[in-house]
């Protein structure tokens, strides 16, 4: 079961003028023997025992924005700064001003126990960049430095994961606490994002039909992000009907990845349906 809150990016989160609910998107490929995904919308917190789970051993913060954690000249604190002021045990790296302005990059890495990062974003606050990637228990000055150098020559449309042997994972980068971009070298944490992204629109429209701050909501089995995997690359989703005891998605497959200006399908190739009484999840055919 998730707890989704009243305040998650479904939620808050719309389209155009007219504040549209904002639709599921997901698109997969593989590039370089990794899988590649974009999607949204969902905040890092609402992905972060994901990412915790599948990292090797840490994960380290290599870069980090944010609104809610400013100094004196309303610049975003410094990484380390807001782990003490969370609690957060980690390591700091400093990488020195070279890094300042390299896209993905901050003047310091943290490195923290992988079961810290849910404790790093706990929902009290919002970072609108966040790039993370796992790295190996214990990794020296040295290795991070060669992570940076990676990150900072990498192109934006070149897999990461590649030029880093088997040392890492995952490569995480969150954008406006909305969009995101991952690489993995396992299907299963892809399929793991689809499926809470459908937990997280379907708890949304429960929120919003109940008083109460969160809801419960139980996430699908492993087989039906598969099956829409194994279906099509590029899915968009959209709430149809919404009740307490049975929410449904409608599922439409793409030629290409969505993008905002792109307007949502009304029909449905899939539709995907929540039964909340009994906590059970099933694809069926478009009525």
């Amino acid at each position: 079961m998730i707890e989704v809150g009243r305040q998650g990016a479904f939620s808050v989160n719309s389209v155009g003028v007219e504040r549209r609910p904002f639709p599921l998107s997901f698109s997969v490929r593989q590039a370089a023997g990794m899988w590649v995904v974009t999607a949204g919308a969902a905040q890092a917190g609402e992905l972060a025992d994901l990412l915790a789970t599948a990292a090797n051993g840490s994960v380290a913060v290599v870069s980090l924005e944010t609104n809610s954690y400013l100094d004196e000249d309303w610049q975003s604190l410094r990484p380390s700064l807001i782990a003490a002021d969370l609690g957060v045990p980690c390591t700091v790296h400093p990488l020195g001003s070279w890094a300042s302005g390299t896209y993905g990059l901050a003047e310091e890495i943290l490195v923290l126990d992988r079961d810290q990062l849910p404790r790093l974003l706990d929902g009290t606050w919002a970072p609108y960049e966040l790039t993370l990637i796992d790295v190996p228990t214990g990794a020296t000055p040295e290795q991070l430095d060669e992570l940076a150098l990676v990150l900072g020559t990498t192109g934006i449309d070149e897999p990461l994961l590649g030029r880093l042997g088997d040392s890492s994972r995952f490569w995480f980068s969150g954008h406006d606490d909305c969009y995101l971009w991952l690489e993995a070298r396992d299907s299963a944490l892809p399929a793991a994002v689809l499926a809470r992204l459908l937990t997280l629109l379907a708890g949304s429209a429960i929120a919003a039909l109940t008083d109460r701050p969160s809801s419960c909501v139980p996430e699908p089995e492993p087989c039906l992000p598969e099956r829409l995997m194994a279906t099509a690359p590029h899915w968009i989703g959209a709430l149809d009907t919404a009740t307490e005891e049975l929410v449904t998605i409608r599922m439409a497959a793409l030629p290409d990845p969505w993008q905002l200006d792109v307007p949502i399908p009304q029909r449905a190739d899939l539709t995907a349906v929540l039964d909340v009484r009994h906590g059970t999840w099933r694809i069926t055919p478009p009525e």
